[in-house]
């Protein structure tokens, strides 16, 4: 037993220790973690766009789908099919690949091509996360929301928006935890995230055990920091609702 602690203390310090190789772990954990907040935000915007314009021309009635501004509802919300059955229906390794080698080519900034790849495939679903959430909310808050004043925008935002939000929050964090693992791929671009890190001290030391089970444990104490969170935010939240 004493010779095992031995050899993996050994192991410990040629993979992390010498040379100062837990640098690749921390410094591609930065990034890991730049990419995914970067391209959450992106995604959540871009989803609650194509969301609201989804919902609007589903809610479309019949003596409102004449004139120009039905026209470009019907225009935009085409436009956001064929987004969600291309990004939906690709891998997201292959966007990756075709943003860094052929859309952003010009480009040299590695974590900028992630995040909007990430972020736009993460819209994808966001959209209709955000859509099912806003569909939950019944419909007589949009109708009070009118008869109280307020524009459609103004509905949408201040009253159907938030509830649609608390309603869709767990899928909400089911992804950004998705798109947290999603983020091991950027080192095919040559982008020295988490597990690229664990790579290099492997291809460095020849030792696969040690690099690659510190990039798993970190990635699951992340997930389930997230995890413990959500729990504590929806409990909150059924409080507010008892209250």
């Amino acid at each position: 037993m004493s010779e095992w602690f031995s050899g993996i203390k050994a192991k410990f310090i040629l993979d992390f220790i010498a040379d100062q190789r837990w640098k690749y772990i921390t410094d591609g954990l930065k990034v890991t973690l730049e990419v995914t907040f970067l391209a959450l935000i992106l995604g959540l915007v871009l989803g609650a766009v194509i969301a609201v314009i989804r919902t609007t021309h589903d809610q479309l009635k019949e003596d409102q789908s004449k004139g120009f501004g039905s026209f470009l509802i019907k225009l935009a919300d085409l436009i956001c099919r064929v987004y969600l059955t291309v990004i939906r229906g690709t891998p997201t390794m292959v966007q990756l690949l075709i943003m860094f080698f052929i859309v952003l080519a010009s480009s040299n900034n590695k974590v900028m091509v992630a995040v909007i790849t990430f972020g736009v495939n993460s819209g994808a679903y966001v959209a209709e996360i955000f859509r099912s959430g806003i569909m939950s909310v019944d419909e007589g808050q949009m109708e009070a929301g009118r008869s109280l004043g307020l524009g459609y925008t103004d509905t949408m935002l201040q009253i159907i928006m938030p509830q649609a939000i608390k309603n869709c929050l767990p899928a909400l964090v089911n992804e950004m935890i998705t798109l947290l693992k999603e983020t091991s791929i950027c080192g095919y671009i040559g982008l020295n995230e988490l597990t690229r890190g664990g790579d290099i001290i492997r291809g460095i030391t020849y030792d696969a055990m040690l690099p690659l089970l510190i990039v798993a444990v970190i990635y699951l104490v992340i997930v389930m920091f997230f995890t413990w969170l959500m729990g504590k935010l929806e409990r909150r939240l059924r409080e507010s609702d008892i209250r």
